[in-house]
């Protein structure tokens, strides 16, 4: 049986950087048409932008990887749990 070579991150960076060296039609046979949306943004709401230093940015992705989330997924725990507190 043959292994799936498609990444697996949540990663724009690192999806980009996947499919700008491979093609779709190379992984034919490990694809499935779905009916439920693709963007979990679009899902979740509002995105919010934070400009943050690239120190920070590998700070915040090191945390994410080490509780086995994307850094996405920490930094709205974060803020999630921020307004609980200024709302209880």
């Amino acid at each position: 049986m043959k292994k799936s070579k498609l990444p697996k991150t949540d990663s724009i960076e690192k999806l980009a950087e996947f499919w700008d060296s491979h093609d779709l039609t190379d992984f034919e046979d490990e694809l499935e048409e779905v009916d439920d949306p693709t963007s979990v943004r679009g899902a979740r709401g509002n995105a919010i932008k934070v400009p943050l230093q690239p120190r920070e940015t590998k700070a915040v992705e090191r945390m994410a990887k080490a509780k086995g989330v994307s850094r996405e997924d920490l930094v709205r725990k974060w803020v999630l749990q921020k307004i609980a507190r200024h709302t209880s």
